[in-house]
């Protein structure tokens, strides 16, 4: 909640008080949706979008192979609760179409697709079914099941939980294809989607599952296929863990979408702008971070990427969704159109990979920070305290972590979300000054009402 709470438009600056109806060491229930049993019997894919923000990306071993699914139906009326202690590993509850209650374990998020991976603690406690490969015809009817309000009212009888799955009908607008073939993904519309659609799984009129709900627009909703779901489930599972987007560090637009004028202001000639429009592929880059994959790789504003691993590049999806194969860490070649080259080049490109490629927010915005450096930079979300709740946690003043970035160096030195940050280098958060060529901080630390010393080494800009 913090998290989310860091995001919005009036960020918090500080937490000022905890009342008795928000204890950080209660249980704390959260998403209740549709999901999507696997057909190894043991794996759920949800639709969760707190769960990243909420429990951060999972690097937790699950002592379980990874089974790769192969198909997978729609739970009708399975629904999955979740309950966390406060930065603790989730305690989920899945609920079977027969209302059995299953434990499962939450073994990580999918970046490129959003979806959550669930892992029941005992095999084969769902009963598995069909999972639709086929094409999607336009205009075929489909069924998106999602949490529905429940008619009338219900006595809530000790620790009762009542829910409701209903099935909306709608019809297929329009089917993207993938470069690959295939289904890249398809809309359905009805005028009876809301947002509480979103997470839904969508099946045809035969039962057959044929994708979740990923997005809605107006009465419109984009529909995640199967094979992209299956993909996200190999993925997690196979890393046992979360899997980032991969991340090159661009921005660019296509060569179809941009007129003359803003090839030739990027450094193009006349004719070789015309003769490369022409072509009608290609994606223009027109500007590169720094310290990104791509600025490593000497990628340069006017490059125009022809093609990802000797696939042609047409459309910023095309791009996408080759980058998103190749997934995070991995390395592609790119061939490449310069505008003060002549021949195409290849450049061969280490890709990376990011949960939150939307954080550029500055610490300065909420309350203390490293001055003249984030703790942002360093992988390290936080919040200041005021006093009253500063006590709470067994300290008089700092900063609460709410996040950890892993495979950083924060992460590796030990520094764990829910600890206190009470100094930095022996000196109090608002008066530190950073040494620019400093190799570590040292951060004197409360967890749990217990001092630790976590010897952090510094991220080089």
């Amino acid at each position: 909640m913090f998290r989310l709470l860091l995001r919005s438009e009036e960020q918090v600056q500080a937490i000022a008080s905890l009342g008795s109806t928000f204890n950080l060491m209660d249980d704390v229930h959260t998403n209740v949706i549709a999901g999507l049993a696997m057909d190894d019997g043991e794996t759920i894919a949800a639709w969760l979008p707190d769960a990243e923000a909420e429990f951060g990306p999972s690097d937790m071993v699950v002592p379980v192979p990874p089974a790769p699914p192969k198909s997978a139906r729609a739970a009708a009326g399975a629904v999955a609760a979740i309950e966390n202690s406060f930065f603790n590993s989730p305690d989920i509850t899945v609920i079977g179409p027969e209302g059995k209650r299953m434990p499962a374990t939450y073994v990580g998020f999918d970046a490129a697709t959003g979806l959550s991976i669930l892992r029941l603690t005992k095999k084969n406690e769902v009963s598995t079914g069909a999972f639709k490969d086929e094409a999607v015809i336009t205009g075929e009817v489909v069924l998106v099941y999602a949490p529905a309000p429940v008619p009338g009212t219900r006595p809530v009888v000790g620790n009762g939980l009542y829910a409701r799955i209903g099935a909306i009908e709608g019809r297929v607008q329009d089917v993207t294809t993938a470069p690959s073939g295939g289904i890249a993904r398809f809309r359905v519309r009805s005028a009876k989607f809301s947002h509480a659609n979103i997470g839904g799984v969508a099946t045809n009129e035969a039962g057959e599952t044929i994708g979740i709900v990923d997005g809605l627009e107006g009465s419109e909703a984009s529909i995640l296929p199967a094979a992209s779901i299956r993909r996200a489930a190999r993925r997690v599972l196979a890393k046992q863990a979360s899997v980032p987007r991969p991340w090159l560090g661009v921005k660019g637009e296509p060569i179809t979408a941009l007129n003359l004028d803003q090839m030739l202001n990027h450094g193009w000639e006349m004719q070789r702008a015309a003769l490369l429009a022409g072509k009608h592929r290609g994606i223009m880059l027109t500007s590169i971070l720094p310290e990104s994959p791509a600025a490593k790789a000497q990628l340069r504003a006017g490059d125009v990427i022809l093609k990802v691993d000797d696939k042609d590049i047409q459309t910023a999806d095309d791009f996408t969704w080759w980058l998103e194969q190749a997934g995070p860490s991995s390395s592609v070649e790119f061939t490449v159109a310069r505008p003060d080259r002549v021949a195409e080049e290849a450049v061969d490109v280490k890709l990376s990979g990011k949960f939150d490629p939307v954080l550029s927010f500055s610490l300065f915005r909420r309350g203390p920070a490293l001055r003249g450096a984030t703790l942002l930079n360093q992988g390290i979300e936080t919040v200041a305290l005021r006093p009253i709740v500063a006590a709470q946690l067994g300290v008089t003043a700092g900063l609460l972590v709410v996040y950890v970035e892993p495979s950083t160096a924060a992460s590796e030195a030990g520094l764990q979300a829910g600890d206190v940050i009470q100094s930095i280098d022996g000196k109090p958060i608002s008066a530190f000054k950073p040494t620019p060529q400093a190799d570590y901080f040292t951060f004197e630390v409360v967890r749990s009402k217990q001092k630790l010393v976590v010897k952090v080494a510094a991220k080089k800009n």
